[in-house]
């Protein structure tokens, strides 16, 4: 039933806590402009698809920093989208991960990332990109997960029906229930410390701990 995989990016292709790692000293400096963008990300994450999510997300910060929205803009930039760029070319992602796009490919299916933070921050996104039909961030489309917009828009671009999709992330808040919310299938990337206390998991369709696993399940 499956003709399209599409592929969360953060927590998912890589280990999120090599970011966090390899930027700590960043974190620190940066500490409390990082307090005021999480409250405000998670704002974001409630609201309905706005006309200019960006924009919006300048004037929140802005408001919270006690800013012009000029000051903040940049201060994301900085910070944010050209501050943390730079520490991705020393993460590695999981195991298999290319080798799974490779044939997921080979084997027929459509590929998508969708990604709450634009894609080129990644660059090449550890050479999965060449292999990808459509790759979205839903800033630019005007919708954090899991509001379904911005899923239905990635089907759309896909064209194909959502429920034919199959949907991989690491949180079953954003990437579960948004891929659920759109009529799409999930996989979910169980984290080790679901794994060491064997907490049930029920929502998703596909339950996986490592990519050579999720190649077997899908191409069975």
């Amino acid at each position: 039933e499956i003709e399209a995989i599409a592929f969360d990016i953060d927590g998912t292709l890589y280990p999120q806590n090599r970011i966090h790692w390899h930027a700590i000293f960043h974190y620190i400096i940066h500490v409390c402009f990082f307090s005021h963008y999480g409250i405000v990300r998670s704002k974001l994450h409630k609201m309905k698809p706005l006309e200019d999510l960006n924009d919006t997300q300048v004037e929140l910060m802005a408001k919270s920093l006690h800013c012009s929205k000029d000051v903040a803009k940049e201060k994301l930039r900085k910070i944010v989208y050209d501050g943390l760029k730079k520490y991705f070319k020393r993460i590695k992602c999981f195991d298999d991960v290319p080798e799974t796009f490779e044939k997921f490919k080979n084997a027929g299916f459509k590929l998508a990332l969708l990604s709450d933070f634009p894609p080129e921050q990644k660059g090449e996104i550890w050479g999965v990109k060449k292999y990808c039909d459509v790759v979205l961030g839903t800033e630019q489309l005007g919708a954090l997960k899991p509001d379904p917009y911005s899923f239905l828009e990635m089907a759309k671009q896909l064209n194909v029906e959502p429920s034919k999709i199959l949907y991989v992330g690491n949180s079953r808040k954003y990437d579960v229930v948004g891929s659920h919310n759109a009529g799409m299938k999930s996989a979910y990337l169980v984290p080790f410390s679901k794994r060491l206390f064997k907490k049930s998991i029920k929502e998703p369709e596909i339950l996986f701990c490592n990519y050579r696993q999720l190649q077997n399940i899908v191409l069975q």
